[in-house]
């Protein structure tokens, strides 16, 4: 029986996934492949660009092991973010680390750009605040850490891009070299009101635009497979999109007033909007996608969630996040104590890097399960923050909060989460939502899914979380947040 499937990979921090997607919108297999982060020094993170495609490799196999391979129409790409390589263009080996989204090698150089009279024009160009989150710092530093780097990117030699740059190159056996709109974005190089790379901005970092991938929209061809271990040659791959951008595609965010939230290793807030606006309250404009039109977003990045976490788990010599989970729901109050969780410097909207993380307001009476809740409030109080600074940004209510991830499946923090916002919380059934926006951008190319409504309509499982009655205290224990975030700045 002939049963066409798109595979969308979707390439984290901590895990390789690939899921087939059916024309109905149905999840027809999944495969999952675990991933390495090394932190060689204090505040650094890198990773193993071959790790990551052998992973990504692995991940396809297992979900392919009970599908016919003839029944693939498409590979879609949805990618962790701002994390970078450069490799060799005639051997495609990595010359270099793929460097984290969450290192900051790279906070000396930003700040030794930010002198520079050109750096005041980098928020109107790109959307976003200086900071070592964005790649261009990062690029900059890799061709320094290359002998005669810049002098090799300028001719060509080099290559240097994203992960999803890094993967099509892989799927394609270096026949492509190219990135979508949405990460391009990312690079602190695109113009948002160009939609391409900024002169200027190249100048300001010192990179030449001779080592940058081409940028084409999300959804279109941008090569064919060839010579991959698990996947037949000549399967177009029809999308890419970072995987926040993809969650909210997969969360229907085409949809006017969806704000979604990906709570991972560090978490991601993004919504539509139709305008740059001039104010935005800590909160980055970047490209949402590109389907049939180009569209931007809002959106606020949080370093440290699901990591912060890990850490707290690790600290208190637990086995795993659930004990955390289970400890912290074994008191009802945080007892005046907050965690925050400023690991390496505070994201949106502080966007802080000299920030350090924080346990305070404690007494002879916190135990280890105060902490454990503290940790896991810091999660819903970092969201909640870029929430409400979304909320002054476009001057308008947001009913609503769409999540993805991980930690949705955690019923205790989703109901805090509604408690501290007042708002509805809406989990869908399926966590893979970055994929499936992958997957749904690429069914757009293959014209299964020809417009906005004919996703609307494909079959959605979701739970509302209602908010339980706003209290004193929970508004006291937000405003306590916040006074705990002012002294991790000091």
């Amino acid at each position: 029986m002939d049963m066409p499937f798109i595979i969308a990979i979707d390439e984290g921090t901590t895990n390789a996934k690939a899921i087939a997607v059916g024309m109905n919108g149905e999840m027809l297999a999944k495969g999952s492949f675990p991933l390495q982060l090394f932190h060689s020094q204090p505040g650094w993170a890198e990773q193993d660009p071959i790790e990551i495609w052998q992973a990504v490799e692995s991940a396809v196999e297992i979900c392919l092991n009970s599908l016919d391979k003839q029944d693939i129409k498409g590979v879609a790409i949805s990618n962790q973010r701002e994390s970078v390589l450069a490799w060799d263009r005639t051997t495609g080996k990595p010359l270099t680390p793929l460097i984290s989204w969450q290192c900051r090698r790279t906070e000396a150089l930003c700040q030794e750009i930010a002198l520079q009279p050109e750096s005041i024009k980098l928020k109107a160009i790109t959307g976003s605040v200086l900071d070592p989150l964005f790649p261009a710092s990062k690029i900059k530093w890799l061709l320094n850490s290359l002998d005669n780097g810049f002098e090799r990117a300028q001719s060509g030699e080099i290559c240097v891009g994203t992960v999803d740059v890094w993967l099509v190159w892989q799927l394609t056996n270096g026949q492509s070299f190219i990135t979508d709109h949405s990460n391009a974005s990312r690079y602190q190089l695109f113009n948002l009101h160009t939609a391409s790379w900024d002169d200027e901005l190249l100048a300001l970092f010192g990179i030449p635009k001779e080592c940058l991938p081409e940028i084409k929209p999300s959804s279109g061809l941008r090569g064919e497979t060839l010579n991959c271990r698990y996947l037949p040659n000549g399967i177009p791959i029809l999308a890419q999109a970072g995987d926040s951008h993809a969650a909210l595609y997969g969360q229907c965010g085409f949809n006017d007033g969806v704000v979604k939230a990906t709570y991972g290793t560090g978490s991601s807030l993004m919504t539509k909007t139709d305008v740059i606006p001039t104010e935005d309250f800590g909160v980055s404009t970047t490209v949402a996608w590109y389907d049939d039109n180009l569209a931007f977003a809002l959106e606020g990045n949080i370093t440290h969630a699901g990591s912060a976490l890990t850490f707290a788990t690790q600290m208190l010599g637990l086995a795993s996040v659930n004990h955390l989970s289970e400890l912290a729901q074994s008191i009802d109050s945080n007892q005046g104590v907050y965690f925050v969780p400023a690991l390496a410097g505070l994201g949106a909207p502080y966007w802080d890097t000299k920030a350090r993380g924080i346990i305070c307001g404690l007494t002879d009476a916190v135990t280890p399960a105060i902490i454990a809740r503290a940790a896991m409030e810091s999660v819903a109080y970092q969201v909640a923050d870029l929430f409400f600074a979304m909320e002054k940004t476009l001057g308008k209510k947001l009913e609503t909060l769409s999540v993805d991830g991980g930690p949705t499946k955690n019923k205790w923090l989703m109901q805090f989460q509604a408690d501290v916002l007042q708002r509805p919380i809406i989990c869908g059934e399926i966590t893979e939502v970055s994929a499936f926006g992958a997957a749904f951008l690429a069914g757009r190319a293959l014209g299964w899914w020809d417009c906005y409504a004919e996703l609307n309509s494909l079959p959605r499982t979701v739970t509302v979380i209602q908010p339980n009655p706003e209290t004193d205290i929970v508004k006291n224990n937000y405003s306590a947040w916040k006074s705990a975030v002012k002294k991790a700045r000091i």
